[in-house]
């Protein structure tokens, strides 16, 4: 275990605002918003912020206040933040993201979980996937989700915590399910951000999940194209990204913008600085490649959509209503010892960074009722 701290150098800082000020921008349409994707002029707003206006060093040292790690597992470096709560006796707690966000959608839980209620608070554990951000890129294939879930499982261990309480949303969400399937006498409880649509669809849904599964296939039609070319060829689509950080801002916000309940504002859900954040990390780190690739790890996967063997680990689901709920239905035919389900009146797929204290509260209830 060694400590870590960001230290971008002044160089790299400068060239990102000189890419950022010598963007092309393409020929944009007259009123069609967002429809064709990326708004442009919200982009031009977006590009000049990042380069005249964001402050990355502030950042930085925000991003510096929490202790962070890296140790070496399996020949991969982990970056993790770790903050240990102030209760007398904490419950540790293991919150792990998905795309296209990094370890920084998480960090306002922190103190939200860190702080004693009811004299219960959690050791916070926030590592950042293989590939992103501040751990070590993956040199061969067959780093996926199920792959990850043991560097999770021996991470904890050297932390010296036996059992564990996990919470997860999106790629994060998949490693959660694996460290269910692969270690399930470590886990104290396992909450999730909605679930999975992946599963294999049932011969005789109720209406419910039939209805779910058209608005799904609405969605993939008119949203999933990310993923399919994510989940196929990764590496075409890094080449443009890693080279321009305004293309990396349009592949990223247009997703934030999307995928947020935000009534078509963006900035009604997110802070510019959080996403100017999060672009930043991706970009210094020159991680958005291995981010990516990500999803054509997982789509490989066998283990992805399988439900996995019947355990004891108590689970909870948390729905924000702009995230494409599942019903209830399909998350008893696809989870085992679902004891709490919660439908939030608000939030999309980032409720760490739109509606933090709902989350925070979620998993405090889901430990309270479990304990």
């Amino acid at each position: 275990m060694e400590p870590f701290t960001i230290a971008i150098p002044d160089a790299d800082i400068a060239d990102l605002k000189n890419r950022l000020g010598a963007t092309r921008f393409p020929q944009s349409v007259p009123g069609v918003g967002w429809d064709y994707g990326i708004n442009a002029g919200f982009l031009r707003e977006f590009i000049h912020y990042w380069a005249e206006q964001f402050d990355w060093r502030s950042a930085e040292a925000r991003l510096n206040s929490f202790p962070q790690f890296t140790t070496e597992i399996s020949r991969q470096t982990v970056h993790f933040v770790h903050v240990r709560g102030r209760g007398t006796s904490n419950v540790p707690l293991l919150l792990t993201n998905g795309w296209p966000a990094n370890f920084v959608e998480l960090l306002p839980l922190v103190p939200l979980l860190t702080e004693p209620v009811d004299g219960v608070a959690f050791d916070i554990i926030i590592p950042s996937l293989p590939g992103y951000g501040f751990s070590s890129q993956p040199t061969a294939s067959g780093m996926n989700l199920s792959a990850i879930a043991p560097l999770w499982a021996e991470l904890m261990t050297r932390l010296n915590y036996p059992r564990f309480l996990v919470s997860g949303s999106d790629l994060g969400a998949g490693v959660e399910m694996a460290l269910v399937r692969q270690f399930p006498e470590r886990l104290i409880g396992a909450h999730y951000v909605n679930v999975y649509s992946g599963f294999q669809p049932p011969e005789q849904p109720t209406p419910e999940e039939a209805e779910y599964a058209q608005r799904l296939r609405q969605w993939e039609f008119a949203e999933g194209a990310y993923a399919m070319i994510q989940g196929t060829k990764p590496a075409t689509l890094a080449v443009g990204l890693n080279d321009s950080p305004a293309g990396l801002a349009a592949w990223i916000l247009e997703k934030y913008r999307t995928w947020s309940d935000n009534g078509g504002d963006i900035a009604n859900a997110f802070e510019m600085e959080d996403l100017a954040t999060i672009l930043s990390v991706y970009w210094f780190t020159q991680t958005i490649g291995s981010s990516v690739r990500l999803y054509k790890e997982a789509f490989s996967d066998p283990m992805l959509a399988q439900k996995g063997p019947k355990h004891d680990v108590p689970h909870a689901v948390l729905l924000p209503p702009a995230d494409y709920p599942a019903p209830r239905a399909w998350g008893e035919r696809n989870l085992w010892n679902i004891v709490r389900w919660t439908e939030l009146t608000s939030g999309g797929h980032f409720p760490a960074l739109e509606v933090p204290e709902a989350m925070a509260h979620d998993i405090r209830a889901f430990h309270a009722q479990i304990a």
